[in-house]
């Protein structure tokens, strides 16, 4: 790949600025351009239920939703968005709707006469998905191409004609049998799916389009996004994006996974509208969205003299994590390390340790690490007055470990740079290095310094992803700690904005572990760290839930279940269960699933390992257990731990 490819995606890799886009106009709401990024959601009534769709809708409109989007599975429900309309409409609401088609275009047909946007899946738009391979020859691939322009070109012009808009979504999970067969299931693929019908609403002149690359694997979706870009930039094209990360969940693992996904876009200027999809009320969505969008709209400071012109040492579009020397466990093939900080605690105890994963039994005189204990508990210059588990690495300031801990096993000294002359070559310490600070000759001779990168500045990608450059330049492979600091006093901002920083380094395969600073509980500082981890696919410690946000098409109570599928199953390190309320977002959006749970129709479910059905139209009272028994059967299953 050509130097040029690997860093066009953005305006630049060091400085944080908008990518600049068409402008495309949603009925009076103008996407892209130099239109602030607008937060949009949808709603989860059956579009069926007027009633019920505009009730839901003005609760989302009056908590900030820009662009309301409803479901359109058949004609019938197309139709009715003009009832829908006329409420809203009747009531003072004039925030544009989108209709949300898969499989029907002449549902699209019907929607774009009511609604000013119309949402099309190239998977499922013109193909049907039978998850079959098939070969085909220049010619015949041709044939499809011409196949395809044929039935989505009547829905092009009639936008057209209406002066709507459309957002061409491409999932990750639901590329059709064709694109899967040319370019497998990747980022490539994806892009590629989107392309075929950006060209032919190009061929019409239509340009009043949005474009998604939607993924639940935060890395597939970000990489799709980035290539995107660079594929549209070198056609010529810029449309606006629209960003989200595909069945998130709920709670804090979807929080974090959402801000991991569409933060390290949005951290290089990328994205025009968003969504935070999670299985939740819509209108939850669109106050966990404004919060994330506040960390680029408000004013920071800002570190703007990096200037670089080296080779890109790693590839956007794939993960590859840098290459590093093992230190104390850090580094090399080692999963990244998670710190703790109980600096500010004056008299530590047993029970401080409990915030971050460790249990101690006070009769056997024995810790319990559970999948959630930090690695590196930093104390300062406090004192512990009690072992701790040999495991576990007690990071401590300097003038503390040299009069307390520096013959003590376990225990090392966090220093400054211009300390490093009172230790060898062969010490280990980890060494305090400002992420702007370019003089890093020092650790070209300390092999065994664990370097600890922070920043007072607020553009942490670009400063972190600058020392990436530096290191991949003057051969440094010392391991790497990337810290965030969080001063709010909100556990959801800094669940937020420590994903969207830190998840974005991690994704271009950078840190060796993290380090959260922050005035919120220890407890949610420990677990925020890991659920980065989880969701860059760094370091797997909990069970990953795959739900879809719900919508029109559900055929269950999807919170309900997720919530009575995670107490059965939270325990399964590593196993990804897939939750989907229809057979739109069955086998195909799970598609990185282990185990799906999918309704087929009202009070029937159908249960699936991989992407195979293996029961089909179980009773949906039966369903968890047999969830349950099928991940026995198949040998995944076991007990959780008693504490």
């Amino acid at each position: 790949m050509q130097e040029e490819e690997k860093t066009n995606y953005c305006n630049s890799l060091f400085n944080r600025s908008r990518n600049k886009t068409r402008e495309v106009f949603v009925g009076e709401l103008s996407i892209g351009g130099k239109s602030p990024v607008s937060v949009q959601s949808m709603t989860t009534s059956d579009t069926m239920d007027t009633k019920g769709s505009v009730d839901e809708s003005i609760r989302m409109i009056n908590e900030g939703c820009e662009l309301v989007r409803l479901t359109a599975p058949s004609k019938k429900e197309a139709e009715n968005l003009a009832e829908i309309k006329k409420s809203l409409l009747k009531k003072g609401y004039k925030t544009p709707l989108v209709a949300d088609i898969h499989f029907t275009p002449n549902a699209a047909e019907i929607a774009v006469k009511y609604v000013e946007k119309v949402r099309v899946n190239p998977g499922n738009y013109a193909d049907k998905k039978r998850f079959e391979e098939h070969t085909y020859t220049a010619e015949s691939y041709s044939k499809e191409l011409i196949r395809i322009e044929e039935k989505f070109t009547p829905l092009v012009l009639l936008c057209k004609k209406h002066k709507k808009s459309m957002r061409v979504g491409t999932n990750h999970g639901s590329l059709s049998d064709r694109i899967l067969s040319q370019y497998g299931d990747t980022p490539r693929g994806m892009v590629e799916s989107a392309i075929e019908f950006l060209n032919i609403c190009s061929k019409n002149d239509f340009h009043n389009v949005v474009v998604s690359m939607k993924a639940s694997n935060t890395l597939v979706m970000v990489q799709a996004y980035r290539l995107l870009v660079s594929v549209m930039k070198s056609k010529g094209m810029n449309y606006p994006l629209h960003l989200g990360v595909t069945e998130a969940g709920d709670g804090e693992d979807g929080r974090i996974k959402s801000a991991v996904g569409i933060g390290a876009l949005l951290e290089d200027g990328l994205g025009d509208t968003i969504r935070v999809s999670l299985t939740e009320d819509p209108e939850k969505e669109i106050l966990v969205a404004k919060k994330l969008l506040k960390k680029f709209d408000s004013p920071h400071l800002l570190y703007k003299k990096i200037d670089k012109k080296s080779p890109c040492p790693y590839n956007p579009f794939e993960y590859k994590r840098r290459v590093s020397r093992s230190v104390l466990n850090i580094g090399g093939k080692f999963p990244p390390v998670v710190f703790a900080d109980l600096s500010d605690i004056k008299k530590i105890k047993h029970s401080h340790f409990f915030s971050f994963g460790l249990n101690y039994s006070i009769p056997l005189d024995k810790w319990n690490l559970t999948d959630l204990a930090a690695d590196v508990v930093y104390i300062g210059g406090q004192k512990l007055d009690f072992e701790v588990p040999g495991t576990i690495k007690i990071l401590c300031d300097y003038t503390n470990w040299k009069k307390n801990y520096q013959n003590k096993s376990g225990f090392f000294p966090l220093i400054n740079k211009d300390e490093i002359s009172l230790f060898n070559k062969k010490d280990v310490f980890f060494v305090l290095h400002k992420a702007e600070d370019e003089n890093i000759k020092y650790l070209q001779k300390n092999p065994n310094a664990i370097i600890v990168l922070n920043s007072k500045y607020k553009n942490k990608t670009q400063l972190y992803r600058n020392m990436y450059f530096l290191f991949a330049k003057n051969k440094i492979q010392n391991p790497t700690i990337i810290c965030s600091n969080q001063k709010t006093e909100d556990p959801e901002t800094i669940q937020l904005w420590a994903s969207s920083e830190l998840g974005s380094v991690l994704i271009d395969g950078f840190g060796d572990g993290v380090w959260i600073k922050g005035n919120q509980n220890k407890k949610t500082i420990n677990s925020t760290s890991f659920g980065i981890l989880q969701a860059t696919r760094s370091r797997i410690s909990k069970t990953e839930y795959i739900s879809c946000p719900s919508c029109g098409r559900t055929l269950f109570d999807l919170q309900e279940t997720t919530t009575k599928i995670r107490a059965k199953t939270s325990h399964l390190k590593g196993i990804k269960i897939g939750i989907m309320g229809c057979i739109v977002n069955g086998p195909g959006e799970m598609a990185d699933a282990d185990y799906g749970y999918v309704g087929t129709r009202p009070g029937k479910i159908h249960l699936y390992k991989k992407q195979t059905v293996v029961l089909k139209n179980i009773p949906e009272e039966d369903a968890v257990d047999e969830l349950i028994n099928l991940i026995k059967k198949h040998g995944d299953w076991n007990d959780p731990k008693k504490t």
